[in-house]
């Protein structure tokens, strides 16, 4: 077939796409993106009647930027593409004029009833002031009139309430529904929501998606970073979208982050700001209370903003750099199992204070430039540069660390052009992303080991790692992109958006583990002579380094049908497609597909492996991912102050390209596991090849590659994935109420809403091997399922076989419930509530934090669990209070019920081979009522020197109350063999003083503005 017929048959079978995209490429030049721009529109009366003849002009009174339109027969106008800001709205009709001073949010579609000749205004309204900065005041308007689950995140919340660190996406969890997530080292923080891991959500950034294609996190650079991903000081506001989102939103099954960043105005403004706190600034830890000592810990956080005018109203900028010098503590300390045992001089002699730095350097730029009055055009800049150590503490001492290097380069070149009728939003986009973790030590390493005093089955408990570091990875992304979103607002009663994007981008992945020899050694037998050794060798003739050429493509239509003055309607729908020849043009080796189609334990097993055998012609990229959005908005009375909302849609995200990169570099090397027969650690060389003598030579770098050289693999561990691969998706509904409810002069908005969201076709791989008679467990009996698992019954000539498909789910029934009352001048104090109920459950324990393998059972099954990543209840409470003289008090509460804990049940199982062995997944919530509780207080003065500059002074206090959120609990069932009777009285009791960071925590800032 020539490319002429399959460029047309591909056309027929997407039509509409097609159809949708010729049009979009003949519409016009470009802007600020949909997603981040605001809309505002209602109607003109004048005199008691529409005002057809009426004009209406919004004015941004920073920049100078001006948007006009007619009213239309019945007196109702729109305008769109407006940056968030403060606007000047000015009306003439029939020879009279009046103005309105409003504020407009990331994102929003506001209604304001405007009139002349003493017309009344309606509208829910919050007037307000921008803190810190000297800005015009301007009346706050309420979006109550969306289908989405969408809260705001205000420029006061992010400047005021009290952080511990400077990532703007921390303050997202003042929204229900959503988990900023710090581990107990208080590293690598990411932002969940509900059943779905981090990988599910988007952040938007003046429109433009920051999605991690290739390795976890959600976004680029989160992937073990303590880093912001972005300065938040050039961060104007954000909007959370929890569920229900429109259709314009791509590359997401989670929330949706969507933030506009701050631009120059007419006025030179500048800041500097400068951060710090120590371990004398803080309490001690409970670990750092046994040894009797605190651990070194430094955290500087400073940076600057400097912004103006280059053309008064027509050209600006904005600058901004902000950096982290970091350094944590460590410490080397034994597992808690080994308590009440006494080790070896030699190992005890590592143990003790251990620190691991981290720094981050991030700068952004955006030029501004109106070029016309109906044309804006923005270039966008943005760089980030970290380094770090990795791996340190625990049993690992400093130089079994993991050197981080992480950069991330951005450009956007966007324009908007705008007529009364429609306006058009493009962006040119350039991306470079790259994830460099390596060994600080180039060297072998050692592991040291005890028996389990817990559990006599667990023959190499680790109490000591010294050597060199187990992570050497080289993975990123780099490419541009191209993105163009029209509007028609022509249409009475309908705001039509249609959108494509495309990008070209080049995705990389390459890993090692172990990238040297490891040498593990029981304590308790020698220190000099190993028990086992560990070598992974590469492969002559295979490329571990993959690399794609990843080409995505997405197209959209959205109605928001203004239906009555009381019903709007939210009508959308979106395709995606992503090319990803590594998958689709895979042809898997001669030598490896012969032997698995001659295997015998699979030839009448519950798989076909012909479903898993590449042949370069035989896969397909994914084609069906449709996504119809709907939604509606009934305003009871009219008036947007009781305003019922509901929705359902689809949202495809997409497959990590590290998952399926494992069909390369898993296979590119094989790892030799030799071992000694040990009176503990015994072996049979009858039984298993890979049990030898000790020879002293296997010590030395050359003794290793002499017995590689005489004992030749043919390979080492098989990954394939399906042949049939598909896209992780969602599928949300929802329907809730928003209310705006007068108490006394005070405006109080709320809302609640039910949602139900299923997330599905993850990504996991299985285990393969089977065992002769086809089977998965060794013992069978009426169709149950029980024994160990066939790991150790590989292909003939290989390691395990290991199968990737789709088949995680997630399911999520939740009350979101907020109460908010906005800070004003006449009102100057703020109050925020945010409370989630949540039931979320997983088919695969722990998928909510990121597991990816299941080698219990041979396949997913539609058996549901507790989700170990979301707590039952959750509730947020912060405020903000302005006593006057220039100072600013906030405070923020987080309690949370206890987040369940994986565990395994065989409580009453017999021993083997009796029926009903087999133990099974249940996981348990610790004993207590709240699991998680810290309260946060902030204090800020603000000095006018008469001038230009001003000075300011900030504390916050951080866990003010010392609470302590314990994370280690024992999850024994059972004491006796194997977890069984007798019962554990200790069962979900803390058994150990491991903590969720921070102690309470004193933290200094001084600012300067100007």
């Amino acid at each position: 077939m020539n490319k002429s017929n399959t460029a047309v048959r591909k056309c027929n079978r997407t039509l509409l796409s097609c159809a949708l995209g010729a049009c979009l490429a003949m519409a016009a030049p470009a802007v600020l993106a949909q997603s981040t721009s605001a809309t505002l529109r209602g109607q003109v009366s004048a005199d008691d009647a529409p005002a057809a003849d009426a004009r209406v002009t919004a004015t941004n009174l920073g920049t100078g930027l001006a948007r006009s339109v007619q009213a239309t027969a019945n007196g109702s106008y729109s305008l769109a593409g407006l940056p968030p800001g403060t606007y000047r709205v000015d009306v003439t009709a029939n020879g009279q004029t009046s103005s309105r001073t409003v504020t407009l949010r990331v994102g929003q579609t506001a209604t304001l009833d405007v009139g002349v000749g003493g017309v009344v205004e309606t509208g829910p309204q919050q007037a307000t002031t921008e803190l810190d900065t000297v800005t015009v005041t301007g009346t706050r308007l309420v979006e109550t009139r969306t289908s989405e689950v969408a809260t705001y995140v205000s420029q006061q919340q992010i400047e005021m309430l009290p952080q511990n660190s400077r990532n703007f996406l921390a303050f997202a969890d003042t929204v229900p529904g959503m988990l900023f997530v710090t581990p107990p080292s208080g590293r690598e923080s990411q932002l969940r929501s509900g059943a779905q891991s981090a990988n599910n959500i988007n952040v938007y950034i003046d429109g433009v998606g920051q999605k991690n294609y290739v390795t976890p996190g959600g976004i680029t650079g989160q992937d073990d970073s303590e880093g912001n991903p972005f300065p938040q000081s050039a961060i104007g506001e954000y909007k959370v979208i929890s569920s229900n989102y429109k259709a314009e939103f791509d590359q997401i099954s989670s929330a949706a982050i969507v933030a506009a960043t701050r631009s120059g105005t007419n006025d030179f403004s500048g800041s500097f700001f400068w951060d710090h706190t120590n371990e004398g600034w803080r309490e001690a830890s409970p670990g750092e209370d046994e040894r009797g000592a605190k651990d070194e810990e430094k955290v500087e956080q400073y940076g600057a903003t400097f912004s103006g005018p280059i053309l008064r109203d027509r050209l600006h900028f904005f600058l901004a750099y902000e950096a982290k010098d970091i350094v944590r503590p460590s410490p080397v300390v034994p597992p808690n199992q080994v308590a009440s045992r006494t080790l070896p001089d030699e190992i005890t002699s590592h143990y003790g204070g251990a620190s691991s730095p981290f720094n981050q350097d991030v700068y952004f730029g955006k030029l501004s430039w109106q070029a016309t009055d109906d044309h804006l055009i923005e270039f966008i800049a943005r760089e980030r540069r970290e380094t770090g150590i990795l791996g340190i503490g625990g049993v690992n001492v400093p130089t079994a660390g993991t050197a981080l290097n992480n950069d991330e380069t951005r450009y956007d070149l966007r324009s908007l052009y705008s007529t009364e009728n429609w306006l058009n939003d493009a962006h040119i986009t350039f991306e470079e992303a790259a994830y460099n973790p390596s060994p600080i030590t180039p060297t072998s390493s050692n592991r040291y080991t005890v028996v389990n005093p817990e559990n006599p089955n667990e023959l190499d408990l680790q109490v000591l790692n010294t050597g060199g570091g187990p992570n050497y990875q080289d993975k990123g992304q780099k490419g541009w992109g191209f993105q163009d979103d029209f509007t028609w607002f022509g249409w009475e009663g309908h705001t039509v958006k249609m959108g494509v994007k495309y990008k070209d981008v080049d995705l990389k992945a390459f890993q090692r583990f172990p990238p040297f020899p490891r040498y593990w050694y029981d304590v308790d037998e020698s220190l000099t002579q190993p028990y086992r050794i560990q070598y992974a060798t590469p492969f002559v003739g295979r490329d571990p380094f993959v690399e794609t050429n990843n080409k995505q493509f997405g197209i959209y239509v959205q109605d928001d049908w203004e239906v009555n003055e009381k019903l709007t309607l939210n009508l959308g729908i979106r395709w995606d497609y992503e090319k990803n020849p590594s998958y689709t043009d895979r042809v898997l080796d001669p030598d490896i597909a012969a032997t698995l189609r001659n295997w015998p334990n699979i030839q009448n097993t519950d798989y076909d492996i012909e479903d898993y055998i590449p042949d370069g012609n035989n896969r397909s990229n994914f084609k069906g991912a449709i996504q119809p959005r709907v939604g509606f908005s009934y305003d009871l009375f009219a008036d947007q102050r009781h305003v019922i909302f509901g929705g359902a849609g689809r949202a495809y995200d997409r497959n990590l390209f590290d998952y399926m990169a494992r069909e390369y570099y898993a296979g590119a090397f094989t790892t030799y596991d030799i071992r000694f027969d040990t009176s503990i650690h015994e072996c049979d060389p009858d039984a298993n090849p890979n049990c030898i003598p000790f020879d002293p030579a296997l010590l030395t770098q050359e003794g290793l590659d002499a017995y590689v050289e005489a004992n030749p693999r043919i390979g080492g561990q098989i990954f394939l994935m399906n042949n049939d691969l598909k896209t992780p998706y969602s599928d949300q509904f929802s329907l809730g109420m928003r209310n705006t409810v007068t108490l006394g002069e005070i405006d109080w908005n709320t809302s609640v809403t039910l949602s139900h969201i299923r997330g599905k076709d993850g990504i996991y791989f299985r285990l393969g091997n089977r065992r002769p008679d086809g089977s998965f467990h060794e013992y069978e009996d009426l169709g149950q399922t029980r024994g160990g698992q066939p790991d150790n019954i590989p292909p003939p000539g290989y390691g395990n076989l290991l199968l990737g498909e789709n088949g995680f789910e997630t399911r999520l029934n939740s009350l979101l419930l907020s109460i908010d009352k906005p800070y004003s001048d006449a009102s100057p104090w703020s109050v925020n509530l945010a409370y989630t109920y949540s039931d979320a459950k997983e088919n695969r324990g722990n998928a909510s934090e990121g597991e990816t393998f299941l080698f219990d059972t041979p396949f997913v099954t539609d058996r549901f669990y507790r989700s170990t990543g979301v707590p039952r209840h959750r509730l947020v409470l912060s405020g903000i209070y302005s006593p006057g003289w220039d100072v600013t008090l906030s405070s923020k509460l987080i309690l949370a019920s206890y987040t369940p804990k994986q565990a395994t049940n065989c409580l009453e199982s017999p021993l083997p081979p009796e029926p009903n062995y087999r133990c099974f997944y249940d996981p348990y919530t610790p004993k207590g009522t709240i699991g998680f509780k810290q309260f946060d207080l902030a204090a800020e003065k603000r000095w006018n020197t008469g001038t230009d500059i001003g000075f300011k002074v900030r504390a916050d206090l951080i866990n003010v109350f010392n609470w302590r959120n314990w994370n280690q609990f024992d999850g024994r069932r059972g004491l006796g063999p194997d977890g069984r009777l007798p019962e554990n009285p200790d069962f979900a009791e803390r058994n150990g003083n491991e903590i969720f960071v921070p102690t309470r925590t004193f933290k200094l800032s001084f600012a300067v503005d100007w």
